[in-house]
């Protein structure tokens, strides 16, 4: 009986750091979907590719400049060649990777708005309560920077 005690033992301790890792990548990949930016005027779908995480605007509230009937372009962007790509559509999210803890980080975010790209990390508000997702872009180290909200849509 004293063996077959210690034989479990032992294969819980084998099976151990793989129950580890699995709950590691589902805990990874709580950040894919869709989410809703702060201003609420987009939707970023968050994907994983070749292990990075990525995000690309696929909703706008308002697609088309009403002034040209044609739709909205990266018009702020400090590289002239691409001013006249479609917002919708567009990366802003790129190559996040999963800490094994709870932050996404050594990722960039492009902001449109003002046509610049920041280091990024993100990672959940609250732990408990995966719908809300701190987003802060920053320069050089995160404490000069800025954070957005963003909500969980599906």
């Amino acid at each position: 009986m004293k063996m077959r005690n210690v034989l479990m033992v032992l294969v819980g301790l084998v099976m151990f750091p793989f129950t580890q890792i699995n709950a590691q990548e589902v805990k990874a990949d709580d950040i894919l979907g869709v989410w809703l930016n702060e201003d609420k005027d987009a939707h970023v779908k968050i994907y994983k590719e070749d292990g990075k995480y990525y995000g690309k605007i696929i909703w706008l509230k308002d697609p088309i400049r009403p002034e040209t009937g044609k739709p909205k372009l990266d018009r702020e962007n400090e590289d002239e060649s691409l001013r006249s790509r479609p917002v919708m559509g567009l990366m802003l999210l790129n190559d996040f990777v999963f800490d094994g803890d709870d932050e996404w980080e050594d990722g960039t975010i492009y902001d449109p708005k003002n046509g610049k790209t920041y280091k990024c990390y993100m990672e959940f508000e609250d732990e408990t309560d995966q719908n809300t997702l701190k987003v802060r872009g920053y320069i050089g180290f995160s404490l000069l920077g800025r954070t957005t909200y963003w909500t969980r849509v599906k």
